[in-house]
């Protein structure tokens, strides 16, 4: 099932009723909403709070730009260096758990697409054959591959070549495409935080479903209609009134995301589109279980069902297996291995050594570990599914164990220097101005003990491995399988074998001296 099946734009009248993955319809929604805090409700309700949000944050990137190629090349004493590789990663994810993906809401990239928008410029539909998580996994890797290759972590000048890179990809994808398609399908970070925010406590939903059934407009995904310069829009007018030549005076979700239908974080930018556009202010940000859309089955709006898509199975490997392949490289027996790889071919190039250990912890080490626990599986249930298709039903069970390295890699750099920006930018102020306006650099400034770092780590890599035993168990339990079969029970077992040796790798790796990248800490 595609987005266009599941998306009421696709037709003028009401959209048809359409199963949605193990959501009761006709259920309110009593969770905590978000919306209803006094000023920051308020602030996020106002249909300008990106916007303010989205202009700080692009001031902080075209200065960390311009400190990346005019700034001193040492990346402990660089803003470009420092802020994107330990307090930007450290604060995504961090973020992500508590809150939710509040980032891509304050998306400094975006803002070009406002401007394209408004110059009329997007004219053409992102291609069919693209319209998948290829490309945005495709990137993912070159990035990680990038970083290991440039030493990006040490390097500004390359960090700074990244992040205009990365701009003027979103400007002109966003200049062509109509929608959001750099975001949907390209933003290998948009990526990264949609899988990670299927672990957040928050996400945005609607109030009361029978509310929706009652909706004949469906502004949430098609957008509010009205003219500009007078009072008569969709919230006012009957909807037979409404002309379909007038203008989209608040857009919908540009993401095919039907909210009705739309289940979890995945692929939602918490833009709130939706909640500016819903004429019954129905939508809002709700309190939820972490990880429960991983529980589900079902088609889902704007994606389809996931258990049918190899695109968002390659992707959450590449997210689990990427985590422990970026921690690995940061310990030293990555050096061992690259040596070894060195002298059993004969190469003297880093590229290619770098590509082999890529081949092998993202596509051999991957496909043994995922097939041989469906091969099991497929015994236990004695089944004639194919092993792709098996492996495709647990992916998601991978996310929260690959989403607890993530956190526990990022969490260490950004909790160990959490307090090194500001020596680094007193120094920035102290030579861009030749006076020490904010005080002479504290270079030792630091962060916490890297003893209570680990713990934190070791916690956040136990609620991963928990979180991913859950997953699998619910995903078992709608395992076709005969229950009085006695082997029944182990359904899970091989899923959970692999969780576990995937804990305990990771447990490993924190436990190796790691490289303190990008501060004078490792010094």
């Amino acid at each position: 099932m595609n987005a266009r099946m599941s998306d009421p734009r696709s037709s003028s009248s009401s959209a048809p009723a359409l199963p949605v993955a193990n959501v009761d319809s006709g259920r309110r929604n009593q969770a905590f909403d978000l919306l209803s805090l006094p000023l920051l409700g308020r602030f996020l309700r106002w249909n300008r709070a990106r916007l303010v949000l989205q202009i700080p944050v692009l001031l902080i990137s075209l200065l960390m730009i311009a400190h990346a190629f005019w700034g001193p090349q040492l990346a402990p004493k660089n803003l470009a260096a420092l802020l994107t590789w330990v307090h930007f990663r450290g604060l995504v994810v961090l973020v992500i758990l508590f809150a939710g993906n509040f980032f891509c809401l304050a998306c400094p990239f975006m803002l070009p697409r406002e401007l394209a928008r408004k110059l009329q410029t997007p004219r053409f539909r992102w291609p069919k054959a693209l319209s998948n998580k290829w490309p945005a996994i495709a990137l993912f890797v070159f990035v990680l591959f990038l970083y290991e290759w440039c030493d990006l972590f040490s390097n500004p000048w390359w960090t700074g070549v990244l992040i205009v890179s990365y701009m003027i990809s979103a400007i002109v994808i966003d200049a062509l495409f109509q929608r959001a398609s750099f975001c949907k399908f390209v933003c290998p970070i948009g990526q990264f935080n949609f899988l990670s925010s299927t672990l957040s406590p928050f996400e945005v939903s609607v109030r009361d479903r029978s509310v929706c059934d009652r909706c004949e407009t469906k502004d949430c995904i098609r957008g509010r209609r009205g003219d500009a310069s007078s009072s008569i829009d969709s919230k006012t007018a009957e909807p037979n009134t409404l002309s379909r030549s007038l203008p989209v005076v608040q857009r919908g979700c540009e993401l095919a995301l039907f909210q009705p239908r739309k289940t979890g974080n995945l692929d939602c930018t918490f833009c709130l589109d939706c909640v500016y556009a819903c004429p019954e202010d129905n939508v809002g940000i709700f309190a939820r279980i972490p990880g429960e859309e991983l529980c589900v089955s079902g088609p889902r709006s704007g994606l389809g069902v996931l258990e049918r898509r190899g695109d968002f199975s390659a992707l959450a490997i590449v997210f689990t297996f990427g985590a422990l392949l970026n921690a690995f490289a940061m310990i030293s027996p990555v050096y061992a291995l690259e040596a070894s790889i060195a002298k059993a071919t004969g190469l003297t190039v880093e590229w290619p050594i770098l590509g082999a250990i890529f081949v092998l912890f993202l596509i051999i080490e991957p496909a043994i570990l995922l097939l041989g626990a469906a091969a099991v599986t497929r015994r236990i249930t004695n089944t004639v599914e194919s092993l792709p298709t098996i492996v495709k039903r647990y992916a998601p069970s991978l996310l929260p164990i690959g989403f607890g390295v993530w956190l526990a890699h990022y969490a260490f750099h950004f909790l160990t220097g959490v307090l090194t920006v500001i020596p680094v930018t007193q120094n920035a102020v102290r030579r861009a101005t030749g006076a020490d306006w904010l005080g002479q650099p504290q270079w030792q400034l630091g962060g916490l003990p890297e003893s209570v770092v680990y713990a934190i780590e070791i916690g956040f890599l136990s609620l991963g491995l928990l979180g991913s035993l859950i997953v699998a168990s619910a995903i078992g339990r709608r395992t076709p399988i005969d229950a009085a079969e006695p082997s029944s029970r182990w359904v899970t077992a091989p899923w959970g074998v692999l969780h576990l040796a995937l804990f305990f790798s990771a447990v490993w790796i924190m436990n190796q001296p790691m490289d303190m990248r990008g501060t004078f800490l490792g010094g």
